[in-house]
């Protein structure tokens, strides 16, 4: 009977640790609800707004999928970072380099097919992304340097590569001769887009995105090099005394991170704008998507499948927000301030699960000694090994 209740109480606490997020986006929402109401704006309203906005339609969900699809993309980069502990800001950065491998592939190779134009650029994006995160990696692994800074001032460096090359050598040379100066390369040629699904904007991308998902649970939780990943994020120290090479699967786990992001910004290129432009930030290209893409890997408990749904919450919650300002009238800086709680709550519930699991594992330690049979057990259990 008391192992019955145990086993019940150990379902009930894994259940409210997998809904914890849901719960952190809820009271979200309601902090908004009470701001708007500051603003004298109907709550219902305004969320009747963003849902239409999101789902209303067939055409405004497309728009949802697509905005999911490079937040799905970096959110798999995230999932294997940070199970291999490293933290991984710097996927605004990654997206840009990865864009700007592929879109030159796109601009240099006009005269091969498009599926194999296509197929090189996702590759390209894939080894751009690779490359800007390998490099604090290799910091990280071998000069200690701490990723989070590194990572950082890659995003930086990145933007300024970007705006140089697009104000230069990749500018539009129909906006170099009129002198423009719109930072932007010339379009791509129409074989070179990425196959739409449906008649919407919804594109090939999102369906290579979910696939990915996949793919990369099997890596994590089906390969050898997956469960030496997740070992060196639990313990570098007992990984290392097991024969690991924690250096380089520090190393790995940032270059895989960094590519999945790069891909993102690949499929931007190709299944959206058909073409690289920004007003001159990174969130003029990549939309923010690679601190969002963030938020929606810990919204998914960093589970490459539960960051599918994840990044479709957060795709929705940008595609909606917009229409939501348009209906009922509230500043952008409202809808700047309602996406910045939802990543607040968000975050704090990943802290918190955390901290359930903790004492979980501390109260089932304390239990296991304070059984009458321990002893005899571990005594068994020390024969047997013998």
């Amino acid at each position: 009977m008391a192992m019955k209740k145990l086993l019940q109480s150990e379902w009930v606490s894994r259940l409210v640790d997998v809904l914890l997020p849901v719960f952190a986006a809820l009271a979200a929402l309601f902090v908004g609800a009470v701001m708007l109401l500051f603003l004298k704006v109907n709550p219902i309203e305004a969320y009747k707004a963003l849902w239409d906005g999101a789902f209303g339609s067939s055409n405004a969900f497309a728009e949802t999928l697509v905005k999911a699809t490079p937040l799905l993309l970096v959110a798999l980069g995230i999932c294997i970072s940070f199970r291999a502990d490293v933290i991984n800001i710097g996927g605004e950065g990654q997206m840009i380099v990865g864009a700007i491998f592929a879109t030159w592939v796109g601009l240099t190779f006009t005269g091969l097919p498009g599926w194999l134009v296509i197929t090189l650029a996702m590759l390209a994006g894939f080894a751009g992304g690779g490359i800007w995160g390998g490099i604090p990696g290799l910091l990280k692994a071998y000069f200690n340097v701490n990723e989070i800074l590194s990572t950082v001032m890659m995003n930086a460096i990145a933007v300024q590569l970007m705006n140089f090359l697009l104000r230069g050598p990749l500018i539009d040379p129909a906006q170099a001769e009129l002198a423009s100066k719109i930072p932007q390369t010339a379009r791509l040629l129409e074989a070179f887009q990425l196959p739409r699904l449906i008649p919407t904007r919804l594109h090939l991308g999102a369906l290579i995105a979910v696939i990915l998902a996949v793919l990369v649970y099997i890596l994590l939780w089906r390969t050898t090099l997956g469960y030496r990943i997740r070992a060196v994020g639990q313990n570098p120290h007992a990984s290392r005394y097991a024969g690991i090479k924690v250096q380089r699967h520090v190393v790995l786990a940032l270059l895989l991170s960094g590519a999945f992001a790069g891909l993102a910004g690949a499929t931007q290129v190709f299944g959206v704008n058909y073409r690289m432009i920004t007003d001159g930030s990174a969130s003029g290209f990549t939309g923010s998507a690679g601190f969002n893409g963030i938020v929606a890997a810990l919204f998914g408990q960093l589970h490459p499948i539960l960051s599918i749904p994840a990044s479709i919450l957060f795709g929705a919650l940008l595609v909606g927000a917009n229409k939501m300002q348009r209906v009922v009238q509230v500043p952008s800086a409202l809808i700047i301030a309602l996406n910045g709680l939802v990543v607040v709550f968000v975050v704090s519930s990943e802290v918190w699960r955390r901290r359930r699991q903790k004492r979980r594992l501390a109260a089932a330690g304390q239990d296991d000694e304070s059984s009458p049979h321990a002893g005899g057990e571990k005594s068994q259990q020390a024969e047997t090994d013998a």
